[in-house]
């Protein structure tokens, strides 16, 4: 198994070619393929009692796929009927037909009909291959499809004909025991005179009662019915009770039925809900194996990464539903009232294969590290918070020839170009901005984007005003009315003009807080910044003053008739972005997923924002009211936190003892361990309702 080459196989069936089945039976490379259907096969692998073939498939001489055959089901009604042999001819000629009970393509392969083209390979090998073994041929293949995972889609693609389904009942000894989980009934026909050599006609099948559907609900209800292990913020945050975490099951399945649009089958919806549920529990890690294991057992794991790596739905549906009702939970009344917060966030990444992952800036650690970068969205008023869209930053050496192979592995589009985190930023922007669901009148953004001349201009092109963080040795020109030649005049600093005696600091209560109010002092200056390339910007140059006398800079393109107290409350908005990065990777696993691929990624991060908007449908039903100030030793009101310290976090309602994992990040604030990550976020809230 340590020989097997595990590298991505993509590409079509004809660039496998030489592509050979060998029976591989008392061979040296069986127990080869008993390991690899223990390890990948949804069902696991045992002794095959009785006759039995074992395949592997071989591309220039390496294995990328498994088939398994066996003695056929001693008696299936739809089978039997479709024969319609009587009961002697049955016990005389069931040996001559085969069942293909394994059949598996090796997680690292991708190629499209493959499956089918093995089917149909198989199917001419294993008359003469089973006559070699049992010196009679096979004259008909059956299997067993479980709808629950699977369609059966290669076995409709290679022409095998669907009987029915089966009851239910499985052989346990002498007696049948009823499982519940009917199987689909799939035979191919080898022998087309099989029946003149039987010496029978095929039956008229009786009217039988249509297959009962896969329900969906009553699955997935019976799956997390018990399941009292949600995350204990969720419950001591919001302040549900004991009596009312039952009604948390019912509310996820209702809220994920919100999305059904973007879901083509009943199993894709049981898949999303088990993922969402995982995501809010509280699993040390929620990367899908760990949920998979505890909500489906070792059988799930592989179809739960299916159904995020290559599942047919559509998020290109999903991410538009998800919009419309975080926008129905959010939208401000008017656009004085939201703001729009860009800002990008990093995931530290061992390896080297993963989508977009090099060694970069992470601002998490606050140096260059191996790790990915995204840059996110977000949305805030009076209302809540939430992120509304996404990307993924591929760094430009990842454009280069030498990672043509990785764009391939990752699955990465072909017609994807680098752009810079400005220019996708830029392209979010101009996307929601169209969509008209946010009403937002305000842009904040970090350094990142507010040094950039070229952001700044597209969110005022977006008839926007940007409130934007800026570097300590910008340089900008003041304006002085009374001088005439203003442009002569040399360009400063923004630190030297924050030390300027003209300046003039002014103190802002922004709430109160337990101990008296929380202040801050502001101040601003008219400025000017030329560029070569494109018209000067007339602008407000903004300065914010924390208690521990650190001074941020913000450029501003408001109009010079805005009060300073508009900008006062502008100034602390960049929070909420910084408080949800900190809640999913905190809280819902957003940093914690094992997808190598593009497609991957965002799948995963559309969850993470559902997980989050459930999170916020919790707040708003349940109206948890704790306190709204924060602690009067904040060094700067809305800053953002990263306690250096571990936190033992127990529900009243789990034994589950969780340990928050410490940031590596510097202080920022000194925080208070009683304040949770839910009364910080009201906290701007609030501020953001006294203030407008």
């Amino acid at each position: 198994m340590d020989s097997i080459d595990t590298s991505p196989v993509t590409g079509t069936a004809g660039d496998l070619q030489p592509l050979r089945l060998q029976v591989v039976d008392q061979t040296s490379w069986e127990p080869v393929w008993d390991e690899l259907m223990r390890k990948h096969h949804y069902l696991g692998y045992g002794q095959m009692v009785g006759a039995s073939l074992k395949y592997l498939a071989f591309s220039h001489g390496r294995p990328i796929a498994a088939l398994g055959f066996r003695a056929a089901a001693i008696k299936i009604k739809p089978r039997d009927d479709f024969i319609g042999w009587s009961p002697e001819q049955r016990k005389r000629y069931l040996p001559y037909v085969a069942n293909n009970n394994r059949f598996l393509i090796f997680p690292w392969v991708e190629v499209q009909n493959l499956g089918s083209h093995l089917l149909s390979r198989a199917a001419q090998a294993l008359p003469e291959d089973w006559r070699n073994k049992y010196d009679h041929p096979i004259w008909l293949l059956e299997t067993f499809v479980d709808p629950r995972y699977f369609d059966g889609t290669i076995y409709k693609a290679a022409n095998w004909i669907h009987l029915g389904h089966t009851r239910g009942y499985t052989k346990d000894g002498p007696t049948y025991r009823y499982h519940g989980n009917p199987k689909d009934i799939f035979v191919s026909v080898i022998e087309p005179r099989f029946r003149a050599l039987i010496g029978c006609q095929q039956r008229e099948p009786l009217p039988r009662p249509p297959k009962p559907p896969f329900s969906f609900m009553k699955e997935a209800r019976s799956m997390l019915a018990h399941q009292t292990d949600w995350h204990p913020d969720i419950l001591t945050e919001n302040g549900i009770t004991e009596d009312q975490v039952s009604e948390l099951t019912d509310l996820l399945l209702e809220f994920h039925e919100t999305f059904r649009p973007a879901f083509n089958r009943p199993k894709q919806r049981f898949y999303g809900t088990t993922l969402l549920k995982g995501l809010l529990s509280d699993l040390d890690r929620k990367c899908l194996e760990p949920i998979a294991l505890r909500y489906l057992g070792t059988k799930g794991v592989r179809p739960l990464q299916r159904f995020i790596s290559n599942s047919p739905w559509d998020e290109k549906t999903l991410k538009p539903l998800y919009r419309k009702h975080l926008a129905d939970h959010l939208a401000a009344e008017n656009s004085r009232q939201g703001v729009i917060t860009i800002d990008s966030t990093e995931f530290v990444k061992k390896g080297k294969e993963s989508v977009g992952v090099a060694r970069q800036y992470c601002g998490r650690l606050g140096k260059v590290e191996n790790c990915q970068s995204g840059v996110f969205i977000g949305y805030t008023t009076p209302k809540g918070y939430g992120l509304i869209d996404c990307q993924l930053y591929l760094p430009k050496v990842w454009f280069s020839d030498g990672y043509a192979e990785r764009r391939t592995a990752c699955s990465v589009p072909e017609d994807l170009s680098f752009k810079t985190k400005v220019q996708i930023a830029e392209d979010l922007l101009h996307k929601i901005s169209t969509e008209d669901l946010f009403p937002a009148q305000w842009v904040v953004c970090d350094a990142t984007f507010g040094n950039n001349p070229t952001f700044r201009a597209a969110v005022a092109t977006e008839g926007m005003y940007f409130f934007a963080d800026i570097s300590s040795n910008t340089s900008v020109r003041l304006e002085n009315p009374d001088m005439k030649n203003a442009k002569d005049l040399n360009p400063s600093a923004v630190r030297e003009v924050a030390e300027d005696p003209h300046t003039h600091w002014q103190t802002h209560t922004l709430a109160e807080g337990a101990k008296g109010p929380i202040i801050s002092r502001i101040a601003r200056r008219r400025v000017s910044i030329p560029h070569k390339d494109m018209p000067d910007e007339q602008l407000w140059l903004v300065f914010r003053k924390n208690p521990n006398g650190k001074i941020k800079y913000f450029l501003c393109n408001a109009p010079e008739e805005t009060p300073l107290r508009e900008l006062a409350r502008i100034c602390t908005l960049r929070w909420p972005v910084e408080q949800s990065f900190q809640q999913g990777k905190s809280e819902l696993g957003m940093d914690q997923y094992e997808h190598r691929s593009w497609h991957g990624w965002h799948r995963f991060m559309i969850y993470v924002f559902l997980a989050m908007l459930f999170l916020l449908q919790l707040q708003q039903r349940f109206k948890k009211r704790g306190p709204t100030s924060p602690p009067d030793n904040l060094s700067g009101p809305l800053a953002r936190c990263h306690s250096c310290r571990t936190t033992r976090t127990t529900s009243p309602l789990s034994n589950t003892t969780r340990r928050l994992p410490p940031q590596t990040q510097p202080h920022r604030l000194s925080q208070s361990p009683t304040q949770t990550s839910q009364t910080r976020g009201r906290y701007v809230l609030d501020v953001m309702a006294a203030q407008g």
